[in-house]
């Protein structure tokens, strides 16, 4: 008998974050061991008229494909994966991880290759998101691999992971309803704003956002979610940023990172650990160095780094920059093949001012 819970993360993620109606094509993209919440997510697009598709997937899979192929082969872009993101109308992804360090002794020249493969692919992907023609959303199912990096029982992640999405309330989409209200406050005080700056301990960054407008992330394309972004003008961030919390991509975790800004541009990097990795990232393209997006997270049902940045970035108290691609929808302009978030505490000492107006300090909006 299937966990409740899981059919209303299901009724969540088909109902509301996709919204998903007669005759959609949707494809339900899910990694093999999430198979009972994808038959679930499944059922939820039958009920409501939708076409759905399924590719099951692995992480163990792609880290010896990359392992294994040569150059060319690391640079071929499966056409069956371009024409899904040139067609499909509502894209479902649920991640679930046999091993999430599995790209970890990956030399990073192979996964820097591999990843301008699919340069095209996020283009189509970020414009068709911003016109509104592809619905998306992911989220994470409870396993194993994700329980041991959050330091947690598999019976308390799935607590974790079911509270963090609402799917244990009576009606977890009345309260995705509720934080959409409580963010689109924040960011109506936000419209039209010019610049903004953050300063405290491990930051000191300025940027412009004229002409950029904030998205509020309320669990329509992250389940769970919980945060405000922008995409900055890209070529006015100026400063540095400590990240507190480990950078993972692709499963490689990087700590210690530092970034140091001009012009919109990454000039100088390093890391305690991971610091190869970072700069081979920082040059996957021409777009990998310019900062694509800001963002605060809102979410403070969320409190504890679990090394996923599904809700990592989530945490209330914390703001995160992502180097690579921007978002069209925020009036973003920069393009790359990656998108790479980096989170920092924002809890002590650290503020922030919109048009020399402080809107929010030691991790808490004051607006």
């Amino acid at each position: 008998m299937s966990d409740i819970r899981m059919k209303k993360l299901a009724d969540v993620l088909v109902n509301y974050s996709t919204k998903v109606q007669r005759g959609d094509w949707v494809h339900i993209n899910a990694s093999v061991l999430a198979l009972p919440l994808a038959k679930e997510v499944m059922s939820a697009v039958l009920k409501a008229g939708g076409n759905p598709s399924i590719t099951l997937e692995s992480p163990d899979l792609g880290a010896s494909y990359i392992a294994e192929a040569d150059e060319e082969q690391l640079r071929w872009t499966p056409p069956l994966d371009m024409h899904i993101i040139d067609n499909v109308d509502v894209w479902i992804i649920v991640e679930a991880p046999e091993n999430t360090r599995a790209m970890t002794n990956i030399d990073p020249e192979r996964q820097q290759m591999r990843n301008s493969a699919y340069a095209e692919w996020m283009d189509i992907y970020m414009k068709r998101s911003a016109a509104g023609e592809l619905r998306w959303v992911m989220t994470n199912y409870p396993c194993q691999a994700l329980a041991q990096d959050a330091e947690m029982s598999l019976d308390e992640y799935e607590g974790f992971v079911y509270a963090a999405t609402f799917a244990d309330q009576d009606d977890p989409v009345a309260r995705w309803r509720e934080i959409y209200e409580a963010q689109e406050k924040l960011i109506k005080w936000l419209a039209g704003k010019k610049s903004v700056a953050i300063r405290g301990p491990h930051v000191d960054l300025t940027m412009s956002i004229a002409g950029r407008s904030f998205i509020n992330s309320c669990g329509d394309e992250n389940m769970p979610s919980g945060e405000i972004f922008t995409s900055p003008v890209e070529d006015s961030v100026n400063g540095w940023v400590e990240f507190s919390y480990p950078a993972i991509y692709l499963g490689v975790a990087v700590e210690g990172a530092r970034l140091e800004f001009e012009q919109g541009k990454v000039v100088k990097a390093s890391a305690e650990k991971g610091e190869e990795f970072l700069l081979k990232m920082l040059d996957t393209d021409a777009g990998a160095r310019i900062l694509g997006e800001l963002g605060i997270g809102t979410n403070y049902g969320i409190r504890k780094f679990t090394k996923n940045i599904l809700y990592d970035e989530k945490i209330g108290g914390s703001f995160h920059l992502a180097v690579g691609s921007g978002f069209p929808e925020a009036g973003g302009k920069n393009e790359s093949s990656i998108h790479w978030d980096l989170i920092s505490d924002a809890t002590y000492a650290t503020s922030m001012w919109a048009d020399d107006e402080i809107f929010y300090q030691n991790g808490k909006f004051t607006v």
